[in-house]
């Protein structure tokens, strides 16, 4: 069952422009099904995962750029998929765009690590980049057999509320990889994913000696998920040196495991400035993790779980609207809280999420009398409104 992505406009302009595309995501969040579309008749698609398509490609790079395409059977468009495990890529798609060779190029890579270090100098001015993440609330709500486009925002709250709260759960529970969405036992898929396909850019780029302090960390992570990081708890928990630690955060960061938000001050002797939260992009990977898939809306981490699942859902948005909004968490020194910020260009938005209280809090309340800013309090009954 394929689920219709927002972005496949966006997809559809990128590819009638005349730049390389580079469309980057994690594993498994559907870059290549994406692309399918597109990839067809005289079009080719090769995988660096697989050895034969990679030797075609080397071969290929060896040869002048148009006796390349045609080497490669002259195709409309080319889709590289895992460029990343493709060493020197930048510099040979560089040099077939730079001889204008009537190939659309496209890359996709699901870790950020090589891709762009290898592509960004080469590539500078011929690129236009695109992200992929896990399924959107609202592209999964769409896809569900009981919704219709004529249901409105007012009716699925008041009379679609238990199919709402119903999905809203699972999402939270399971995760939003489209084949975890679809799968018929979402577990047993999300915990492969997350043992098989999670870390395999992480552990393999050569950076990590072994996978056991990453996995420990991710663990600690998915323990206190939404918190402040605390590098030196980190390093005394797991016994490794504060460079390590601070090495394996960016590169679960840029294999899109996690994310992190910074603190927003404009008193830092008030305000905590330098400090920042860590939140999972996918809440169905934390949870595989911890090997916790209860669906009790009553379960002990429900209000922690839903808060890294909203804020993530915002992230997601952003990230492939081409992070045109910054996020941040803010809180004073003496405890007072707000769970995000939302600040772009022209806009400045603050938001608190509860899972069944929307009374206002007194972070809320401080933040208000400082920045004269309301604070929206979301909860599980009004998260539509923040999502669609």
């Amino acid at each position: 069952m394929y689920i219709s992505r927002d972005i496949e406009n966006q997809i559809k302009d990128l590819l009638a422009d005349n730049k390389v595309i580079i469309l980057l995501g994690a594993r498994q969040v559907g870059k290549t099904t994406l692309l399918e579309p597109f990839v067809k008749d005289r079009n080719l698609l090769l995988n660096c995962d697989i050895t034969i398509d990679k030797t075609r490609l080397a071969a290929a790079s060896t040869l002048a750029p148009n006796e390349a395409m045609q080497f490669l059977g002259n195709p409309p468009l080319l889709v590289i998929d895992e460029a990343q495990g493709f060493p020197e890529i930048g510099r040979i798609v560089k040099g077939w765009y730079d001889a204008r060779v009537a190939t659309k190029i496209v890359l996709l890579g699901s870790s950020s690590l090589d891709l762009l270090d290898a592509t960004a100098e080469p590539l500078t001015g011929r690129n236009e980049k695109q992200y992929l993440t896990p399924l959107l609330f609202s592209e999964i709500l769409k896809s569900q057999a009981w919704y219709s486009p004529q249901i409105t925002p007012a009716m699925l709250k008041d009379q679609f509320s238990d199919q709402i709260q119903t999905l809203l759960l699972q999402q939270m529970v399971y995760g939003s990889y489209p084949a975890t969405v679809t799968a018929d036992d979402k577990e047993k898929y999300v915990l492969n994913l997350a043992s098989d396909y999670l870390l395999r850019d992480v552990l393999q780029g050569g950076l990590v000696r072994s996978p056991e302090p990453v996995k420990r960390l991710l663990e600690l992570l998915a323990h206190q998920a939404g918190g402040e990081v605390r590098v030196d708890e980190l390093q005394r928990m797991l016994q490794i040196s504060r460079p390590t630690i601070e090495s394996y955060l960016d590169l679960l960061e840029r294999s899109y495991v996690i994310f992190r938000v910074r603190a927003y001050s404009t008193n830092q002797r008030k305000e905590i400035a330098k400090s920042s939260k860590v939140f999972f992009w996918d809440t169905g990977i934390r949870n595989a993790l911890l090997k916790e898939f209860s669906m009790s809306p009553l379960r002990s981490d429900v209000g922690s779980l839903f808060e890294n699942w909203a804020i993530a859902e915002v992230a997601k948005r952003n990230l492939m609207a081409g992070n045109r909004d910054t996020l941040y968490f803010w809180r004073k020194t003496e405890g007072s809280e707000v769970d995000l910020i939302v600040k772009g260009k022209d806009t400045f938005r603050a938001y608190e999420f509860k899972w069944s209280k929307p009374s206002a809090t007194a972070g809320s309340k401080s933040f208000t009398n400082t920045y004269g800013i309301p604070v929206e309090i979301i909860t599980r009954d009004t998260i539509t409104d923040l999502l669609l």
